[in-house]
């Protein structure tokens, strides 16, 4: 399973990706909003940062509307990929967009049935929104597993991206389910690292260390 990262903020890119591990990024207008700088530009920084898949949503609700910003967002950088809402006029920009070549992510899927229409359209990626699906007494994790395994019996060749991850738990649920592709927030992929035993551990073999330099003198 591939880890994105979810934001607009160009910092905690740089961070995560020296790391080593970030495989692409999710982000949008809203958080670009938040960073007080021009969604296109950001999307230009970003691309210019990370190596794999970046995500760009577009604003508009009418498939020529889509059609229209998603050509714009593709003619950014190569690893763009548009981002369209699993909706009626979505799938119409979205299969448009297959025809040209142009990997696209469907998002706000909070069904199996969204799903299947987006694999129909020819959709790159399907974002079904976990934690969101969580928040109204539902599982998130059922969800993402049934899509997996429809997925799977059908042989679409969609990638399925767990997106709306609140916690290091999630991570390790989409893992065992076999989402493609987690995003995180920065804060939950800070969270994948720690461990009160690992700290512990490695306070232990430092402070070992110190002790043998005053020993030896």
């Amino acid at each position: 399973m591939k880890l994105w990262l979810d934001t607009a903020n160009i910092d905690e890119i740089r961070e995560i990706n020296a790391w080593g591990v970030l495989a692409g990024v999710t982000t949008n207008p809203t958080l670009a909003g938040k960073e007080g700088v021009p969604f296109e530009q950001r999307l230009k920084e970003i691309a210019a940062e990370v190596d794999g898949p970046v995500c760009g949503e577009v604003i508009s609700t009418e498939r020529e509307g889509m059609i229209t910003e998603g050509l714009k967002l593709a003619d950014v950088a190569p690893n763009i990929v548009v981002k369209a809402p699993v909706t009626p006029d979505g799938y119409a920009a979205v299969t448009e967009f297959a025809k040209r070549g142009i990997k696209t992510n469907m998002t706000l899927c909070f069904s199996p049935t969204q799903a299947i229409l987006a694999a129909e359209a020819g959709a790159t990626y399907i974002s079904p929104f976990l934690g969101r699906v969580d928040d109204i007494g539902n599982d998130g994790i059922n969800l993402l597993s049934e899509i997996v395994e429809i997925y799977r019996v059908q042989g679409y060749t969609t990638y399925v991206l767990a997106a709306s991850l609140r916690s290091p738990q999630h991570v390790v649920d989409s893992a065992k389910v076999g989402a493609d592709v987690a995003t995180l927030p920065h804060s939950v992929f800070k969270a994948l690292v720690k461990h009160p035993l690992t700290d512990i551990g490695l306070k232990r073999f430092l402070d070992d260390w110190e002790a043998y330099q005053r020993a030896l003198g």
